[in-house]
């Protein structure tokens, strides 16, 4: 066995990024500190297919140093956006037909190993990396995600559950 050489690996150019058919999934950043968190979340959502990324808030947007350090240039081949508020990110995904994914700890949340995919485009909220998703988002959420831990730390960094939920949701999607 021995490691393919990135000439090897085939992968697609921008444009044919552009015009590829999507995964449909939209990610909504709500509020996300770090760049380099957004810049891996680019990444992630190249690897995948992803449809789109509503940057919200405080989230930088590209061009940004940072994120463009971890998105090694994703943030030129995915569509994304900013939009200020989350909530109007939300409801105006809600009146298109989306079901709303939370991903955040909470009372009723379902455990990502264990949840059904409705026959719908997806969006997938990821919050802030101190205060999680805002508790009014969570409200209007369709249905809240959780990944079930074990150990002694209470949550993940945003970008490696976002690559967890987004894995999960791809294999669904793709079964």
């Amino acid at each position: 066995m021995r490691k393919l050489k990135n000439k090897e690996l085939q992968r697609i150019n921008i444009d044919e990024f552009k015009s590829a058919k999507k995964t449909p999934i939209t990610i909504v950043l709500d509020n996300v500190r770090s760049a380099l968190n957004v810049g891996s979340v680019f990444r992630t959502s190249d690897a995948f297919l992803i449809e789109n990324i509503i940057l919200c808030g405080i989230t930088c947007t590209p061009p940004n140093k940072e994120i463009r350090k971890a998105a090694l240039g994703a943030s030129d081949s995915v569509n994304w956006e900013f939009e200020k508020n989350t909530i109007d990110a939300v409801t105006r995904l809600k009146r298109s037909g989306y079901h709303i994914f939370g991903i955040e700890q909470a009372n009723k949340s379902s455990k990502l190993n264990n949840f059904t995919l409705a026959n719908q485009p997806i969006a997938i909220i990821m919050g802030n990396e101190v205060n999680g998703v805002s508790q009014d988002v969570i409200d209007i959420c369709d249905e809240v995600l959780e990944i079930p831990q074990f150990g002694t730390k209470h949550s993940l960094n945003i970008s490696v559950t976002t690559g967890i939920i987004i894995w999960e949701l791809w294999k669904k999607l793709n079964a």
